[in-house]
């Protein structure tokens, strides 16, 4: 794990509601290093999506300064930060946001697409992105064919498929039953192992526990950031889990 690919200064992001500003995030300084896997949570209204609106490049800061793979995104206009979002980034949402009509194989393409890949070098790397999350025999199916955990591993492959510096998760397993969730979480720690940085958002302190590193915000502020000595193995909880002893379910973070 060498050098940093996420770094902000003085992070802030304020919105007008009628005449009231509602200031969202209030000065972040935030480091991730490559290879990291980083958890944030925080109660509602407490900035979580903001930022990672803003580190997705979805959106600019009011003010501060974010650097991404070395490079000063802040001030980037519309179509510089689409350029970074389809080279860089890879998103993964609760809701899977799949495309119902096409197959697991046509969504996973589609940032390809939009990044100008010849049709003929699309093929390779949509297959060997199914490979990854294990769906190679299900390529040809629709999401309304697949289960949720094979939705969302669709999800994954579609993230992946452009190799982003990051792998940003809006709470991947929010939608998914505990076991779904589990098998989910194990491949975010397989990416991770294979070097792939991973920020996820959740709400659990047992899905936050599954990564090195927890970072808490409240009222638009980072009130914690703590390493996570002993993170819980998504494999081996899945294992206790068909055992029927999964004891560590819903502990905090101790």
């Amino acid at each position: 794990m060498t050098g940093l690919v996420i770094r902000t200064e003085g992070l802030r992001r304020s919105f007008q509601v009628g005449s009231e500003p509602v200031h969202a995030l209030k000065g972040i300084d935030l480091h991730v290093a490559t290879g990291e896997d980083v958890a944030i949570m925080g109660p509602s209204g407490s900035g979580k999506s903001t930022l990672l609106y803003l580190l997705g490049c979805l959106d600019s800061p009011s003010d501060g300064s974010y650097w991404l793979d070395g490079e000063d995104v802040s001030r980037l206009d519309y179509t510089e930060l689409a350029r970074i979002r389809s080279a860089k980034i890879g998103f993964v949402f609760q809701a899977f946001n799949l495309l119902p009509r096409l197959t697991a194989r046509e969504n996973v393409a589609i940032p390809l697409r939009y990044a100008g890949l010849r049709p003929s070098a699309r093929g390779a790397r949509v297959e060997a992105a199914l490979a990854t999350v294990g769906l190679s025999d299900r390529g040809g199916y629709r999401p309304g064919q697949l289960s949720g955990g094979q939705q969302q591993r669709v999800a994954i492959a579609r993230a992946l498929v452009n190799r982003p510096s990051v792998l940003l998760a809006d709470e991947p397993t929010g939608a998914l039953d505990t076991r779904t969730g589990l098998e989910i979480m194990g491949l975010f720690q397989a990416l991770n192992r294979a070097g792939t940085t991973v920020i996820l958002i959740t709400h659990e302190s047992y899905i936050a526990r599954q990564t090195h590193r927890v970072l808490t915000l409240r009222d638009g502020r980072i009130t914690a950031d703590q390493r996570v000595e002993q993170p819980l193995d998504a494999g081996r909880e899945l294992a206790l889990l068909d055992a029927g002893c999964n004891e560590a379910t819903g502990a905090g973070l101790g």
